[in-house]
């Protein structure tokens, strides 16, 4: 009777007796698995058990008698508060974390979840807003003092993720996929280009896949040219989905230069401009938005003659496309070279037009501004009846930021063709829009209303003098 009491007391003793007997019975599994060929799915299902149970009784078994101990309490579910326990892994939780639905989960199931293209909460089933997980401290604060409360050691969470590298398996299928892109029947590539849109988007570990092999990106183009080739018509459908996926690679900060230096990228880009449906235009010009977040990348798609669709596509004026298609234009007119080419390719009189109908004020007059030390830009500008409408945006929006914008693009017109100062001075007159403007405005808006104001009163002194 000793040595039973012993046994059950002795929490190592205790551990090891059960991992004799999971060896025991994962042995007799597998035998029947292995000697039986028409051996049931459920001896396969109890083997996997077995076999997990004993990694688990291992990993709680390798540190001190006394941590062992605490271990083992971890597993039992009745002390354990059903708060601290992630629904989908059943566990205590390591590291809680809070989805847009409001429910906390153990980050690592809950990321695999998200990645399996999953967009609803598994508890509540609410369709999420957004995928941002936030760490829950107030939660991993509480588990942390329980834990100590009752003498368990919660190890350290980084120990317990899972990878988020992809594994041999996935790594063949992704290559396949691009085999079937290149070589496949129309149908196989359509279903492989939607496929790496899905993986593009909902797995970071897929798009630096695409960095491991230089010919990754262009077997990913070629079933757009060769959908073409074959029948004369342009698939809109795996058009959608290869743009796409590459504007999924191009999030992906060392993909950009590569993804760029494509030689069929930026053409095809542009052409998705021009001839896509209007997803993947927007998705063209968010393409081309972010890739160009590097100077070498502006110098490239500008000489390739990508303003001149984006341009096009801006006036054509299209809801989901337009802020897209502004903050590629803005990205791009960073750099002296592109504001050339966009005032040639008509972007003055477009932004003129789309900013006289209030539509995206905000984001073109940020261009316009940029554009503004372009001198044919300003002489546009004059010649298209700027000066009344961004006379009126300074006196009647709330905006500091464009309010700013105006009154730098006023002061460059005006230096440049003073008969403009008529319609500032009859503004200041009969409203005092660029006086308050100079005492309110932003530290640079200030500067170019006192200047315009300097001008005003220089005019004035002329004409009594005179």
């Amino acid at each position: 009777m000793a040595k039973t009491g012993v046994l059950s007391s002795d929490p190592t003793l205790r551990a090891r007796a059960r991992a004799a007997e999971l060896k025991k019975e994962l042995q007799r599994l597998v035998k029947t698995i292995v000697d039986d060929e028409d051996c049931c799915v459920q001896t396969i299902d109890q083997a996997k058990h077995a076999l997990c149970a004993l990694r688990e009784l291992k990993f709680n078994t390798r540190s001190s008698a006394t941590t062992m101990t605490s271990s083992l309490k971890l597993h039992e579910p009745l002390p354990c508060p059903q708060k601290f326990i992630c629904p989908l892994s059943k566990k205590l939780m390591r590291d809680p974390v809070v989805l847009s639905s409001g429910q906390t989960y153990e980050r690592p199931f809950i990321e695999k979840w998200l990645k399996a293209g999953n967009r609803t909460c598994p508890q509540t089933q609410q369709v999420l807003s957004h995928t941002v997980l936030t760490p829950n401290h107030l939660v991993s604060e509480m588990i942390s003092q329980w834990c100590k409360s009752q003498g368990i050691e919660l190890p350290d969470p980084v120990q317990h993720r899972i990878q988020e590298g992809v594994t041999e398996a996935e790594r063949h299928h992704f290559f396949s996929l691009l085999d079937k892109l290149s070589a496949a029947a129309l149908p196989q590539q359509k279903e492989a280009a939607k496929e790496l849109r899905l993986l593009t988007k909902n797995m970071p570990s897929f798009r630096s896949l695409f960095g491991e092999s230089v010919d990754a990106i262009p077997q990913l183009l070629t079933p757009l040219s060769g959908a073409k080739s074959r029948s004369g018509v342009l698939h809109t459908d795996l058009q959608e989905d290869v743009i796409t996926t590459l504007l999924n690679l191009s999030i992906h900060d060392s993909n950009k230069k590569l993804v760029a230096e494509t030689p069929k990228v930026i053409p095809l880009l542009m052409e998705a401009l021009r001839f896509g449906t209007i997803e993947t235009k927007s998705n063209a010009a968010a393409a081309i938005f972010t890739l160009s977040a590097l100077d070498s990348n502006k110098t490239l798609i500008g000489k390739s003659g990508a303003l001149k669709p984006l341009i096009d596509l801006l006036d054509e004026g299209h809801p989901l496309a337009m802020k897209d298609v502004a903050s590629a234009i803005f990205n791009l007119c960073i750099i002296h070279e592109n504001k050339a080419r966009a005032v040639r390719d008509g972007a003055v009189s477009v932004i003129l037009k789309k900013i006289m109908d209030g539509v995206l004020v905000n984001e073109l007059l940020a261009i316009l501004a940029m554009l503004s030390t372009h001198q044919r830009a300003v002489e546009e500008m004059g010649e298209l009846g700027a000066v009344p409408c961004l006379i009126r945006i300074v006196r009647e929006s709330t905006c500091e930021r464009n309010k700013e914008n105006c009154i730098a693009i006023l002061h460059t017109v005006c230096l440049n063709d003073r008969t403009k100062l008529k319609a500032l001075r009859e503004e200041e007159n009969a409203h005092g829009t660029i006086s308050k403007l100079a005492l309110d405005g932003t530290s640079r808006a200030k500067r170019k209303a006192n200047g315009i104001l300097d001008r005003l009163r220089k005019g004035v002194n002329i004409t009594h003098t005179a």
